[in-house]
């Protein structure tokens, strides 16, 4: 069971490291479609590239579930826990390196993103192959993954007038 998680968390880094990496691209390649605009990057702020990580994530689960659910544990929280891990770490080496730096450098970032990714993946590949937790984590764990998608879509059309929402491009904020 822990060589077929594993194998298939790993393949999970690279598939959700290239969907986030198209989904950066799909908000204007749709001639900004607005509910494309709810699972793609529709600017350059920090919260936008955040989604970039939680709709591949999720899709890649969903694809994952089949084959994992008989044999893993825990398979709803290690992925809400592994999405909540990937922008968690994006923010924090992002706003480290640039504070370090005083500039954004965009192979860092990118190379972030890949770590970000890999990070919230080896942690869901641990709580996968732990012993079963309680029924009640599980449903918490569904709630807090279906809340990321609300924050996702709401803060995508009505950003708060922070940093952390602003393109730094454009100064604009969400669509």
């Amino acid at each position: 069971m822990k060589k077929l998680a594993l194998k298939w968390e790993l393949i999970g880094i690279a598939a959700i490291s290239v969907l986030g990496s198209l989904l950066h691209f799909a908000f204007e390649l749709s001639g900004e479609l607005a509910p494309v605009g709810i699972f793609a990057a529709v600017n350059e702020s920090i919260f936008e590239h955040l989604k970039l990580t939680y709709w591949p994530t999720l899709v890649y689960a969903a694809c994952t579930y089949g084959i994992l659910r008989k044999s893993a544990s825990n398979f709803i929280i290690a992925k809400t826990v592994g999405v909540y891990v990937m922008p968690i770490s994006i923010v924090v080496l992002f706003y480290t390196y640039t504070t370090i730096t005083g500039t954004e450098i965009l192979i860092v970032d990118i190379l972030i993103f890949v770590v970000a990714v890999a990070l919230g993946q080896l942690t869901s590949y641990k709580l996968l192959t732990m012993k079963r937790f309680p029924k009640s984590l599980h449903w918490m764990a569904l709630v807090l993954l279906v809340a990321l998608a609300v924050i996702y879509g709401i803060f995508t059309f009505y950003p708060p007038q922070e940093p952390f929402f602003q393109d730094p491009t454009s100064g604009t904020y969400g669509i």
